[in-house]
């Protein structure tokens, strides 16, 4: 049983390793449905989140008189982890625990964490900056980036807090935890699609074919030493901005992540190590030929009716005809594989520029 803001990539995963899916998200997409065995819709939003009142309640009604080997859950749960310890009073809960990600998701316990074991991590602080320049506000186990604002005066809302701005490239590191090691699976890089209340908005991702052995192999000790401190399982991922000369830890994701798509494959899939890390048995590492990108097409503009559309390939997460969509909704997500990452990240965004006529030529 899958529980997520967006359950699609889970179920693909799902269906990649043999199980069959039930689903539990906010958007029940077609690809969604398609892939679910069955699925339903969670109460809750982007801006808000999943709707605690009624998630175990839906989940159960959801299994039905099935009996699901374990919940997985996406995105969603890291703003309120007691809803984690709530579904594992009903289910198996095949991924961090309530207390582990209270800890990795609390800003003022990483940094703390970070300066222990050395790791370069941004500025922190609770209280707003007397120069607000330089500064984020950011909301504490917010995802996808949306969350994430420049400083420009003024407090922060509830949960939200203060990180110096760090200038470079984001780089994500997607890896298997077994609370004693982090064992790397890839690095990939991500870019933002910034709109004008979001300018740090997820925009997409490139798995990289290669990456620097020593810069490699101090984010693997990094995140060993973190593992053994908060207890760390299953598939995870750890953002990280590279600097001009030094590396800089941002977060930590812990569960799978928006990276599974570029990382999963029919010959490895990802959802099996992920249960074997849980259940003690040994995980392998898959390799890799050339590279994958995926993209979030979102819509510009308000659309009260979202026109029919035939989905080419390489596409997924599709909006259904009829749909309202508000401004700054993500509309489908794209795909694109090439010998190098950085021909792969041109094709898709070329891909989601072009398919996007299909949205914006009739609601202009």
């Amino acid at each position: 049983m899958i529980a997520a803001v967006s359950g699609r990539s889970l179920a693909a995963a799902a269906r990649r390793a043999g199980f069959r899916p039930l689903v539990a998200d906010l958007f029940n997409d077609a690809d969604t449905l398609a892939l679910a065995e069955r699925a339903v819709k969670l109460s809750g939003s982007l801006q808000e989140g999943i709707n605690e009142q009624y998630l175990v309640e839906t989940l159960q009604d959801l299994a039905d008189d099935d009996k699901p080997i374990a919940v997985i859950y996406g995105s969603g749960f890291e703003r309120n982890p007691e809803m984690i310890e709530a579904l594992s009073q009903k289910f198996t809960v095949a991924g961090n625990n309530t207390e582990t990600v209270r800890l990795i998701k609390d800003p003022a316990y990483l940094a703390q964490l970070c300066s222990e074991f050395g790791i370069r991590h941004p500025e922190i602080q609770f209280d707003p900056p007397n120069n607000p320049k330089g500064w984020l506000s950011k909301l504490a186990g917010g995802a996808g980036g949306s969350h994430v604002k420049p400083l420009n005066g003024g407090t922060a809302g509830l949960k939200h807090y203060f990180q110096r701005f760090i200038s470079g490239r984001n780089l994500s590191a997607l890896f298997l935890a077994d609370r004693e090691k982090a064992h790397i699976i890839g690095f990939s890089q991500q870019w933002s699609a910034p709109s004008k209340i979001s300018p740090y908005r997820y925009g997409g991702a490139v798995r990289l074919r290669r990456f620097n052995k020593k810069k490699a192999k101090d984010i693997e000790d990094w995140l060993t030493a973190l593992t053994r401190r908060t207890n760390l399982i299953g598939l995870c991922s750890a953002d990280f901005i590279v600097g001009d000369t030094d590396l800089y830890l941002i977060e930590i994701n812990p569960r799978p992540g928006a990276t599974l798509d570029i990382f999963d494959t029919e010959e490895a899939p990802l959802l099996r190590q992920h249960l074997q890390a849980l259940t003690g048995y040994g995980i392998s590492i898959p390799s890799y030929k050339g590279s994958t990108a995926s993209a979030i097409a979102y819509t510009a503009k308000a659309i009260s009716v979202f026109p029919e559309i035939i989905w080419p390939t390489m596409t997924a997460d599709h909006q259904r005809a009829g749909t309202a969509l508000q401004a700054g909704d993500p509309v489908c997500t794209v795909f694109a594989t090439a010998p190098s990452a950085s021909a792969a990240m041109k094709a898709v965004k070329s891909r989601v520029e072009k398919l996007a006529v299909n949205w914006r030529e009739e609601f202009s």
